[in-house]
């Protein structure tokens, strides 16, 4: 699968927030993607497409020298097949050429399929935040990268050193 990633506009906010609401039990509401797409300075906003469709979207926060990855998801039918690390790649390769020497974010603490994706990328743990989600008052996982380099995420047209890592996997 090969989805096309390419900034979000207005018209996307209404398919991003559907995604949304299917991915979070706490999701942003419309006026916060709209917010992110147009009045957010700091805000750096993708989607995946396949087939026209929007089936994954990141928003990452640019301040100074750090990117913080505030949201990101994948279409519950597209799950597991690479599109949140296409889409995490790119983003993380654009804040990089943008001046970006590091990353953060934070992730509940039982959805251990994102944390393994982000370890993938060499995020490491670096605190908690008790009874960060409200919803169910879940921890969130403070995890941050120390080194962002473009050239570990994307090299030409692939994944490279990702791919290969994950390819000695199997």
């Amino acid at each position: 699968m090969n989805p096309v990633i390419r900034k979000m506009t207005v018209d996307d906010i209404p398919a991003v927030v559907e995604l949304d609401k299917m991915s979070f039990s706490l999701p942003w509401p419309e006026r916060s993607f709209r917010f992110e797409v147009t009045d957010n300075p700091a805000s750096r906003c993708w989607v995946a497409e396949v087939d026209g469709g929007i089936v994954g979207m990141v928003v990452v926060w640019l301040f100074v020298a750090e990117a913080h990855v505030a949201t990101l998801a994948t279409h519950l039918n597209f799950r597991r097949q690479g599109i949140g690390k296409r889409l995490l790649s790119h983003a993380l390769q654009h804040l990089s050429i943008e001046g970006a020497q590091s990353s953060f974010l934070e992730v509940r603490a039982s959805n251990i399929a994102a944390q393994e994706m982000y370890r993938k990328f060499g995020y490491k743990e670096s605190g908690r935040r008790r009874h960060y989600y409200k919803d169910n008052d879940e921890d969130a996982i403070l995890m941050h990268l120390d080194a962002l380099n473009a050239e570990r995420f994307i090299s030409g047209i692939g994944l490279s050193t990702l791919d290969k890592e994950e390819q000695n996997e199997r």
